[in-house]
């Protein structure tokens, strides 16, 4: 054993007991003083209380000290080191691609304007009455007023027939410019009197007469 264990337990011996006697000999006084005991008595019951401190505290605090390290059982080996944990790798990032350029709208084309319908032709009479239409083409009249014998009168009263356009008076048939004849009222014969239908069919080609230049000049209605 090493030395320096023995001379710690020594010193503990005689701590223990040198504290047991302390307390024998403080009963030993106090029984004297206090308990109106005689000296032999307190000596006594000093003694057996010195006895039974110390073999206690001998007992409790007394037991032989573990050995050292190094002595006796073989020390418990090192641990061994920790490995170095691996460097994680990072995990690449895969680059993101690059967006797509957004195609532009295709122009939307704008809506042709529906074409104006023509008036229908209302179907000619039995009696000879002419094809006439419900409304003047494109919504422009020819002006009636250019043929010799339509007043501004007389050409409110063809509109009102269904009469817009030279070119309906110069289709007209014999028939049916006698229906016309007899149907003008208050003008009755004029369209057989004036030519209507000769001087028609020159404005409707595009040409003019004596008549319409005068018209056209202002000096007339």
């Amino acid at each position: 054993m090493n030395p320096d264990t023995n001379s710690g337990q020594f010193w503990n011996v005689v701590f223990v007991w040198g504290a047991a006697a302390a307390g024998g000999v403080l009963a030993c006084v106090m029984l004297y003083r206090f308990a109106d005991m005689g000296i032999t008595g307190a000596v006594f019951l000093a003694v057996l209380l010195f006895l039974a401190a110390g073999f206690v505290l001998h007992r409790g605090m007394l037991t032989e000290l573990p050995p050292p390290i190094g002595e006796g059982a073989a020390a418990a080996p090192a641990p061994a080191p920790l490995a170095a944990a691996a460097p994680v790798a990072e995990p690449e990032v895969a680059e993101a691609p690059a967006p797509e350029p957004i195609p532009e709208p295709e122009p939307i084309p704008e809506p042709e304007p529906e074409p104006t319908p023509e008036p229908e032709p209302a179907a000619a009479a039995e009696d000879g009455r002419p094809a006439s239409l419900t409304a003047a083409r494109d919504g422009a009249a020819d002006d009636l007023k250019k043929i010799k014998g339509v007043g501004p009168k007389l050409e409110k009263l063809l509109n009102s027939m269904g009469f817009y356009h030279f070119d309906q008076i110069a289709a007209w048939t014999a028939a049916e410019i006698a229906w016309v004849d007899k149907n003008l009222e208050g003008f009755k014969g004029r369209v057989t009197r004036d030519t209507w239908v000769d001087q028609a069919k020159a404005l409707a080609a595009g040409e003019d007469t004596a008549f319409s230049k005068k018209v056209d000049k202002g000096g007339v209605y």
